[in-house]
């Protein structure tokens, strides 16, 4: 439900990306707080790795999000946000050479059959001829 809001208001946003960045900014004690927690802190390379995977790629993951948020429909919006985890479905195979088992290939599957029955036009119904009387 966040996410879903989030994209609401930064449809509206007049500078979503930099709406975005600020928020990002804002998120930075947070970050420091949940490192000054942990046990055994943090290396400097999972520092750098934590970095460019929350202000970099989500960063450009956001970017791309907001150039095309304005040219579709909140309802495309919504169903297309469902196919997040076959992407990182796909992701962790192509990059990380993880395995797709079966489990994970069906409910993909399912994820991305249902997508397409929200996004794509059914066919329109004939009339039918025949008469109950």
């Amino acid at each position: 439900a966040g996410w879903g809001v989030y994209s609401l208001i930064g449809r509206k946003a007049v500078d979503a990306l930099a709406d975005t960045a600020g928020n990002f900014i804002y998120a930075v004690p947070l970050g420091v707080a949940a490192v000054a927690i942990l046990p055994d802190g943090i290396s400097a390379y999972g520092a750098f790795l934590a970095v460019l995977s929350g202000a970099v790629t989500s960063g450009l993951g956001y970017a791309l999000w907001y150039s095309v948020l304005p040219k579709i429909t909140a309802g495309v919006a919504a169903v297309a946000q469902l196919s997040v985890p076959v992407l990182a479905l796909l992701g962790g195979a192509l990059l990380l050479g993880e395995v797709i088992g079966t489990t994970a290939l069906g409910a993909a599957a399912v994820v991305l059959g249902g997508i397409a029955l929200s996004v794509l036009p059914l066919a329109p119904r004939r009339k039918s001829t025949n008469r109950i009387n």
